[in-house]
């Protein structure tokens, strides 16, 4: 009987992970992602086919895995804010993976772009055809203090990562958000 290949997988998607987060798919090297794994090469191709289909693969593990964490509430957008802020804090990386596959691919996977459809379908039944625009202008939001760039964030008063400070930041987020949904609301009913 063969050896179970999970534990494998799980070192490989582990290092991938933290790989492609770092360098991005064209600075990423399956050698060090096999070294980092402790598995020779020839595992990764087998178990994940290219470079490139395993970068798709831990940015589409990375979405799954936030929205599985931070449920989308169409109907609490600025508690959402506040939630997916927390979240991105603690984990970096997601950010950088997401901007890697943003710069590194033309088009999103298939499997990308499904993560996004729930939530603009929940969008469109309260913003209509603004449910796109509303949901990108929510992430940049939520985002903005995370791609900041550091000569910005430098001129926050106090360390610019300190606990304080974020908390300052994310309660503006979330007042921010309000306005947003507020003014979306306003947008369609005006409309009618």
């Amino acid at each position: 009987m063969p050896p179970d290949a999970t534990e494998t997988k799980r070192r490989i998607l582990e290092s991938a992970r933290a790989e492609f987060a770092q360098f991005g798919l064209a600075g990423a090297r399956v050698d060090r992602i096999a070294e980092s794994g402790r598995v020779n090469k020839r595992s990764i191709y087998v178990h994940f086919g290219s470079k490139g289909d395993l970068f798709d693969l831990i940015v589409t593990q990375a979405l799954t895995e936030m929205a599985e964490e931070v449920p989308f509430t169409a109907q609490d957008l600025p508690g959402y804010a506040g939630a997916l802020f927390d979240y991105l804090t603690a984990r970096p990386e997601i950010c950088r993976l997401t901007s890697w596959a943003g710069l590194e691919r033309s088009e999103a996977s298939p499997d990308e772009a499904q993560a996004y459809a729930p939530k603009v379908q929940a969008l469109a039944g309260i913003f209509d055809d603004a449910a796109v625009d509303v949901l990108a202008l929510l992430l940049g939001q939520i985002t903005a203090w995370q791609y900041a760039s550091s000569g910005l964030r430098a001129h926050a008063q106090g360390h610019s990562w300190s606990d304080a400070r974020l908390q300052q930041h994310r309660a503006l987020l979330v007042e921010s958000v309000h306005a947003l949904v507020k003014a979306a609301k306003s947008r369609v009913s005006g409309r009618g």
